[in-house]
């Protein structure tokens, strides 16, 4: 019971911090053409299609419109801030610097549109990072992965929780130092920071290359 209360609270939570951006999904319309049109720049290090070809940028195929469209928002905001709020990430910066509203909902629409390309998991860690990411630790208050990103990582689009499923290992292990450490807190209520900075090395290594195989 008490496990259900924590994850009702954190998709209300969730909800609260991305208003702004859930009210300007509705309110705007997506149009994947233009977003393609508009993606060739993003191709350099995300691929045609959103499946990066290395592990420094992350897949961003078949992600959800609402999470991407929210992560654009934050680097955007990140630029205006000076890194003080948002998301600042010196390649994005440039980026994203002069996109309006439109142009990222068109990204937004195009990629979740494309479909996510899934690695593999070594066979000896499987065991292991699947208690972790299906089961948690209680003894040391780490909620479950698949709570908020489902059992095969799809994740939760309206929520905006991401897809996680075939992320390249090296950059979800670098987003989990990054959670843990505080330098991205671009997480809704601090989310992902309360998890990460409860995960050892091991669980990071652990859980990154599981969630590369997952499907």
């Amino acid at each position: 019971m008490k496990k259900i209360a924590i994850l009702l609270g954190m998709v209300f939570f969730a909800g609260q911090a991305s208003v702004v951006a859930a009210e300007t999904v509705e309110r705007l319309v997506g149009d994947p053409e233009a977003g393609q049109q508009k993606s060739q720049t993003c191709a350099a290090c995300h691929g045609p299609t959103g499946n990066s070809p290395v592990g420094d940028f992350p897949n961003i195929a078949g992600q959800g419109q609402r999470y991407l469209f929210k992560q654009l928002v934050d680097y955007r905001t990140g630029v205006e801030t000076n890194g003080e709020r948002g998301r600042y990430n010196m390649l994005m910066a440039d980026q994203v610097a002069n996109l309006t509203d439109q142009d990222m909902m068109d990204l937004a629409a195009f990629y979740a549109a494309q479909e996510n390309e899934v690695g593999s998991a070594p066979e000896e860690i499987i065991a292991e990072a699947q208690r972790l990411f299906l089961g948690g630790d209680v003894d040391r208050g780490i909620t479950a992965c698949a709570a908020c990103h489902g059992p095969r990582g799809n994740g939760m689009s309206l929520a905006a929780f991401p897809l996680l499923s075939g992320q390249h290992a090296q950059y979800t292990a670098e987003q989990l130092r990054a959670f843990r450490s505080g330098e991205r807190a671009n997480d809704p209520s601090g989310m992902m920071r309360d998890i990460a900075v409860r995960l050892t090395d091991r669980d990071i290594e652990i859980l990154s290359q599981y969630i590369n195989g997952l499907y």
